[in-house]
């Protein structure tokens, strides 16, 4: 009955994540906030069906992300906190992303995309993942903050894990708003920082790092890491960048590094890395792997994948890092060959 009621309980996923989904579009956290209110008073203000809301209200209670305190009356519950958009630990833009139609979309080719071994969402839409952002500024917004929501947690073990004070120069590639080199920077006080990414990847990156008091110190530069990557660093930092793509253009995006490091560089891969045999104590790395297999074409690696991306590349693999805290991300220390 165990094994039964478990099997039922990851078929009801859907329908819990878009339980989650809804109230996050209706903005529930916000409207209760730290009050406690009649499921009425949240359908006038949510705009909708008291009774409908009531009902979406007690299956969020079952979750836990809402408490019903009395007959129709509820509050926010710690698992609800993350959907406020107030907080420096929201989690309201992931929900938001992941629970988009667009995304949704090719799960339900989740099939397909095992049988061929490739992403179905550019069989959707006629372009990648990346490709689509740019034609959805609304969804591209969202993505950025989803990366700033879920970057923030291992940004702040990472210099913590690591050495930084050794190099000169950092270049976080990919780095987007900047949240990773600021952290960075900020822990590492005579290390100059560069933060590259595409246009829309930057845009809000001076913002964060005029928040963190790091501006002064850290450049920010747009382009393309499958073209050119920018010179001039000791140390070149890709967090989450390898696991969104194939391994051919893992090596593209590994030789133009290799292009501009120089001889006694270093290179710093910040990834999940799967262990050899599965661990059933955190599914969330081979989950989100089978996400990067159905919209992205990317993967999650074993150390030993990683190890040979970086040989083809014309790096060394020399030592891997775990972060202070147990997490599944490890800091793959590579020189070049």
């Amino acid at each position: 009955m165990a094994a039964h009621q478990r099997l039922m309980n990851m078929m009801f996923g859907t329908i819990c994540s878009q339980v989650v989904g809804t109230a996050a579009r209706l903005e529930l956290a916000d409207h209760l906030g730290d009050d406690e209110l009649d499921h009425r008073e949240l359908a006038a203000r949510t705009g909708t069906n008291p009774g409908a809301l009531a009902r979406l209200l007690r299956a969020l209670a079952a979750l836990e992300i809402v408490v019903e305190t009395g007959p129709g009356r509820f509050r926010l519950g710690e698992a609800g906190m993350p959907l406020r958009t107030d907080r420096p630990d929201s989690q309201a833009a992931a929900v938001l992303l992941f629970t988009d139609p667009a995304l949704l979309d090719s799960w339900k080719l989740t099939e397909e995309a095992v049988r061929t071994g490739l992403p179905t969402f550019e069989g959707l839409y006629g372009t990648d993942f990346f490709g689509f952002l740019a034609t959805r500024p609304d969804l591209s917004e969202r993505f950025n903050a989803t990366m700033r929501q879920v970057s923030l947690p291992i940004a702040q073990l990472i210099p913590v894990s690591y050495d930084f004070t050794r190099h000169g120069t950092v270049i976080d590639i990919g780095g987007g708003d900047g949240t990773l080199i600021s952290q960075i920077l900020r822990g590492a006080r005579s290390v100059r920082g560069v933060v590259f990414d595409s246009p829309s990847g930057v845009a809000e990156a001076a913002a964060t790092l005029a928040a963190a008091g790091v501006a002064d110190r850290c450049r920010i530069e747009a382009g393309d890491f499958f073209t050119a990557v920018p010179e001039g660093a000791d140390l070149y930092v890709l967090k989450n960048i390898l696991h969104d793509w194939d391994d051919e253009r893992c090596g593209t995006i590994l030789g133009r590094c290799r292009e501009v490091i120089p001889d006694d560089g270093r290179l710093l891969i910040v990834e999940s890395v799967l262990p050899d045999m599965v661990d059933t104590a955190d599914p969330a790395p081979y989950l989100t792997d089978i996400s990067m297999l159905v919209n992205m074409g990317g993967q999650e690696r074993t150390r030993t994948e990683y190890e040979t991306l970086c040989s083809q590349a014309g790096f060394a693999v020399v030592a891997v890092h775990s972060t202070v805290f147990p997490t599944s991300y490890s800091l793959i220390e590579a020189m070049p060959v």
